[in-house]
């Protein structure tokens, strides 16, 4: 799981890469240093991702209550 201190020295790299956290929410960083949480799910067998917004915009906290909503969002579509 993720905590607010490897969020905030999270550098940009040569590539983008992913923070994990739980339940199919990451912190993906990218090459220009910008943050953006993101979900991945499974929807008709084919795997998805929703962005739910930017880091510092959406904190931690935020971005999991995020990720329940849209977890249960899901749940009632599919």
């Amino acid at each position: 799981m993720l905590t607010d201190t490897k969020i905030k020295t999270a550098k940009a790299e040569a590539k983008p890469y992913r923070l994990a956290d739980s339940e199919g929410l990451f912190l993906h960083v990218m090459t220009t240093g910008k943050k953006f949480w993101r979900l991945r799910y499974r929807a008709e067998k084919k795997e998805q991702t929703l962005t739910l917004g930017a880091y510092p915009a959406i904190g931690l906290k935020e971005a999991r209550k995020l990720r329940d909503s849209a977890k249960e969002l899901i749940k009632k579509t599919f």
